[in-house]
């Protein structure tokens, strides 16, 4: 069947997407999987987004139709290429579904593209994340928190947001210690009180049993909040994650606390 021609602020926005600096396809990936789709990677020196824009764009006015950019899409949104990351795979296929839309098109979560209803704006998404975003407001939630009710994260469900602000928690962590673990290991590497009777990171001064226990309570919270949110968004497929509006707004509150008690610890020197 033949696909209709992208417009070129779509085919566009998917090499922004799939090029993306930091978090995109690498060059040497741009050139392999190019290759295998049968498009000529006819300028392999410029940036990733522009190479890949110049290559697709050109394939298409070729074929005078899409076919082979659905192709090269699907080639690299392979599932079984992002088993050891499925937090990627679900990222992406929520950024190139934001922008598949306008073409009546969506990624599945076998990696393939089928017909939907095609979008005219996002205003959608707009509305559901303002409204998120208000009823956090009325909980006084950190503004850390608030920067991840954003149309893209919450498109369809919670799910993206919510993997978000659980990252930006742990990313916190490691801004203000050094370490790079993650998770429960993130946790006791930053709070454990070890041998030196005194952890990286202190919530308050820990001169009596009462400040131990408070200290000790709060990190066995970032466990648990690690433990319930961040293990299963990132490697549960979205599909049996369903996360609800109340669900977000608790586990953002959640964020909200440990965020404001992270900008309120000491690093010890220990």
């Amino acid at each position: 069947m033949k696909i209709p021609s992208f417009n070129e602020a779509t085919l566009e926005q998917v090499c922004n997407v799939l090029g993306d600096t930091s978090t995109g396809l690498t060059g040497s990936e741009i050139g392999r999987y190019l290759q295998e789709c049968g498009i000529e990677d006819s300028n392999p020196g410029l940036t990733k987004r522009i190479r890949l824009y110049e290559a697709l764009v050109a394939r298409q006015c070729m074929d005078a139709c899409a076919n082979n950019i659905c192709t090269f899409i699907q080639r690299v949104m392979k599932p079984v290429l992002h088993v050891q990351s499925p937090g990627y795979f679900e990222s992406k296929q929520i950024e190139l579904n934001r922008v598949l839309a306008f073409e009546g098109l969506k990624l599945n979560n076998e990696g393939k593209l089928e017909r939907c209803k095609q979008a005219r704006t996002i205003s959608d998404a707009q509305t559901v994340a303002d409204q998120l975003r208000r009823k956090l407001i009325d909980r006084g939630v950190h503004p850390d928190v608030l920067k991840f009710c954003r149309a893209e994260l919450v498109e369809g469900n919670y799910f993206h947001a919510v993997l978000e602000v659980a990252k930006s928690v742990a990313q916190k962590i490691r801004d203000k210690t050094g370490l790079t673990s993650d998770g429960s290991a993130l946790v006791d590497d930053a709070f454990g009180i070890g041998k030196k009777q005194y952890p990286v990171l202190a919530f308050n001064a820990l001169s009596t049993n009462s400040e131990r226990s408070e200290h000790n309570g709060l990190m066995n919270l970032m466990k648990g909040f690690f433990g319930t949110f961040r293990n299963p968004t990132a490697h549960a497929p979205r599909i049996v994650w369903n996360i609800t509006e109340q669900d977000a707004l608790d586990m953002m509150t959640i964020a909200s606390l440990l965020h404001r008690r992270l900008n309120e610890a000491v690093k010890t020197g220990a």
